[in-house]
């Protein structure tokens, strides 16, 4: 493609993303985004001014290149691309789908002023599939070993980055993995139709082939204490555990059939397949013509209910107590769960469920919102409306309002310092523990959080657990 003017490049208009039809995709589990051509990509590219000062770059908690790898792109140079976006990123094509870009680079991006800004992560994504499908994932290059052996526990965002670090310093790498399948939130939390499950398996095969050791069905805290790991050889332990422990409403009913937590129904779905009962033996409630409420406003909700819409429910709702300008989910998930025919019932609260005589659940109360003063968090707190309850007639309510720690690890390692919520504390700087040692990462140190964010604390992590390795006799 010929050299263009900065003038010419800001005409470029951004290049919308190929997608399913939103009336066929609401029936199927396949991806929703099907990715860029690699004519939208480079024409995506040159919309970049190539920034002598690239500010994108402080919204990456990775800090991947972005003004570098999108250089390759627009010249065609798609491996290339791949290559340097990894130089920072072990896992594009998983971040190029499930990162909140227009919260972080695309935010700070300067072609954003005044239009709407680069595509950044739909670019990554592009780059990524392009290397998996043209060449395979290729291998970095691997320091000289160390004979340094470090534990890694947990084997979501935040343990896959710290793994790919260290194994690559030259350090030998075992994460433990509570659950039978290897990915933490990227396979039981994220459905299939916004980041296929065969991708995070790709990027999984890659550092077993670089040498990372994968241990399944080790629940760190009952099978090994972290003393115990420290004790059997590892020099250092990174805990990237996450936040599974699901919250509730705690309200009258919600021990009702019919009445999932987020964690448990996007498990048996995800995870374990629930969708293709009885080809695979995991059942989840029949949701078919059936009336389901997903009470939250996050991604994790966008999540639920469009994936009960997938179940084939008649109507499927969010509620949700703020208005749609405080929900915190992406914009796209937003905008495609709505295409999809989600209903969302705004400033709502449930009072309680409502079941019928054999402990089945058939309604909620719910109760109308108004927009106070902004509370802690910034947002409008929501005020009931005195006598404006009503009742919803539902079959399954699925409750996405956030999640805790899980206090295994806490109850059998007092040495490590906890706050009131459960989360570890750390050192922000290099995410060390109160024991020596031990490092920690990701949801169990921020609460709830983004997929990218836990690999910017993985990253951080390898660095200083590098560190610490070097001087340690």
């Amino acid at each position: 493609m010929p050299e263009l003017s900065k003038k010419d490049r800001m005409k470029i208009p951004r290049q919308p993303m190929p997608e399913q039809d939103s009336k066929i995709r609401r029936s199927n589990f396949k991806e929703v985004n099907l990715g860029f051509t690699e004519e939208l990509a480079r024409l995506e590219a040159l919309r970049c001014l190539q920034c002598p000062k690239p500010v994108c770059i402080e919204g990456c908690p990775v800090g991947v290149n972005i003004k570098g790898f999108i250089n390759l792109v627009a010249q065609g140079d798609f491996l290339g691309a791949a290559s340097k976006i990894k130089e920072d990123n072990m896992l594009p094509a998983i971040c190029g789908r499930v990162c909140p870009q227009e919260e972080q680079c695309e935010a700070k991006c300067v072609v954003g002023v005044k239009g709407e800004p680069i595509a950044i992560g739909r670019l990554e994504r592009f780059v990524a599939d392009y290397e998996r499908e043209h060449v395979g994932l290729r291998a970095p290059e691997i320091k000289s070993k160390t004979g340094k052996k470090v534990a890694i526990v947990g084997s979501g965002p935040s343990g896959l980055s710290c793994a790919g670090d260290l194994i690559q310093m030259g350090h030998d790498v075992t994460v433990f993995e509570a659950l039978h399948e290897l990915g933490g939130v990227l396979v039981y939390g994220i459905p299939e139709f916004r980041l296929p499950k065969e991708i995070v398996k790709t990027e999984i095969d890659s550092l077993k082939n670089l040498g990372v050791d994968f241990q399944t069905n080790a629940v760190i805290g009952v099978t090994d204490t972290i003393e115990e790991l420290m004790q059997n050889g590892y020099d250092a332990v990174f805990i990237a555990v996450g936040a599974g422990l699901p919250h509730f409403l705690n309200i009258e009913g919600e021990n009702l059939n019919g009445v999932y937590s987020s964690n448990e129904f996007l498990t048996r779905v995800n995870l374990m397949k629930a969708y293709k009962f009885p080809e695979y033996d995991t059942p989840v409630f029949n949701v078919k013509d059936k009336n389901v409420a997903v009470f939250g406003g996050g991604n994790t909700a966008m999540d639920a209910v469009r994936t009960s819409k997938r179940l084939g429910a008649k109507n499927a709702y969010i509620i949700y107590r703020r208005s749609d300008i405080e929900m915190p989910a992406r914009k796209e998930e937003i905008h495609h769960a709505k295409e999809e025919g989600i209903e969302f019932l705004l400033l709502s609260n449930p009072n309680k469920f409502i079941g019928d005589k054999d402990g089945w659940l058939t309604g909620v109360e719910l109760i109308k919102m108004e927009l106070g003063e902004p509370d802690s968090s910034g947002r409008r707190k929501p005020i009931p409306i005195e006598g404006s309850n009503y009742i919803l007639d539902i079959d399954m309510a699925v409750i996405a309002i956030g999640n805790g720690s899980n206090p295994i690890i806490q109850k059998t390692t007092p040495e490590i310092n906890f706050n009131k919520w459960g989360n570890i504390v750390v050192d922000e700087e290099t995410m060390a523990t109160s024991k020596k040692g031990v490092f920690a990462g990701g949801d169990i140190v921020t609460g709830g959080a983004t997929v990218i964010l836990a690999m910017g604390a993985g990253r951080k992590a390898a660095k200083a657990i590098n560190d610490f390795l070097l001087v340690t006799k």
